[in-house]
C-alpha cells in the first residue's frame, strides 16, 4: 500500500488498486501550489487528476504542471484525463436539479459521473414549484440507472421522483434557500424522513459523493 511523501500531503498511489479509480483531490483549504503538486504526483503515476472545490487561480497553478488540465466553471473543479476511453452508453446516470441556484453541486456531480466513465443525461430547474416541467421530461429521467436529484430550499423533489420511478435515487440537498433552510439542514432532513422507498441521502452540498455512489452502483457486479 504504497503512497508518496510531498511533507504537506502523502498521496494515495494504492487507491486506484482498493476503489477501482485515484485520489481525488479536495481543493478548499488547499493553497494553489499544494494543489499542483500533489496532481503533478498522481498525473506521474500515470493516473488521471480529478479536483473538486477549486479555484481559478489553482487551476492556473496545475496548468503551468499538467498541460491538458481543464477547467470546469460551474463544477468549480479541475480534471485531467487524456487517457480516458469514451464514456459507454449502457452507463447512464441522470443529474436533475430542482432549481437554476443547485447547478454547482449538480455540475460538481455530472463531471465527477463523466470523468469516473459514464454517460450523464442532465434535466435542470425541474423543481416542484412548476411540476410539470418534471413531467414533461420524466421519459428522460427514466434512461439513468441511477438518478442524482439535487435540490435545495424545502428538498421535496426527492421524494416526488421517487414515488414516479423505479431506479435508485441518490438525494443530494443544497445550501440554496433563504433563513430557515439553515444553509441545508432542512432539506437534508426533509430527505432522509422521505415517505418514498429506493433514496439514499448524501452530505449537504456533496456531489462528488453522490457520483462516486451511483457510480458504485452501477459497476457492482
Amino acid at each position: 500500500m504504497n503512497y508518496e511523501e510531498l511533507g504537506f500531503a502523502k498521496v494515495d498511489h494504492h487507491r486506484p488498486r482498493r476503489k477501482g479509480f485515484p485520489e481525488t483531490i479536495f481543493g478548499q483549504g488547499k493553497t494553489p501550489a499544494q494543489i499542483a503538486g500533489i496532481a503533478k504526483s498522481l498525473a506521474d503515476k500515470g493516473q488521471p487528476v480529478l479536483v473538486t472545490r477549486a479555484s481559478l487561480e489553482a487551476f492556473r497553478a496545475v496548468k503551468k504542471v499538467l498541460k491538458k488540465a481543464k477547467w470546469h466553471e460551474v463544477a468549480r473543479m479541475i480534471t485531467e484525463n487524456s487517457k480516458q476511453k469514451a464514456a459507454s452508453r449502457k452507463r447512464i446516470i441522470t443529474v436533475i436539479t430542482a432549481g437554476t441556484a443547485d447547478l454547482p453541486v449538480a455540475e460538481e456531480a455530472a463531471v465527477t459521473t463523466e470523468f469516473l466513465g459514464n454517460k450523464v443525461e442532465r434535466i435542470f430547474d425541474v423543481g416542484v414549484a412548476g411540476i410539470h416541467r418534471l413531467i414533461k421530461n420524466l421519459d428522460r429521467i427514466k434512461k439513468g440507472r441511477v438518478v442524482i436529484v439535487v435540490a435545495g430550499m424545502e428538498g421535496a423533489l426527492p421524494s416526488v421522483v421517487g414515488g414516479l420511478i423505479d431506479k435508485p435515487i441518490i438525494a443530494v440537498p443544497t445550501s440554496v434557500g433563504y433563513g430557515a433552510s439553515f444553509k441545508g439542514l432542512s432539506a437534508l432532513l426533509t430527505m432522509m424522513n422521505s415517505c418514498a422507498p429506493g433514496i439514499g441521502v448524501v452530505n449537504i452540498d456533496n456531489g462528488f459523493g453522490a457520483a462516486v455512489l451511483a457510480h458504485t452502483i452501477i459497476s457492482a457486479k
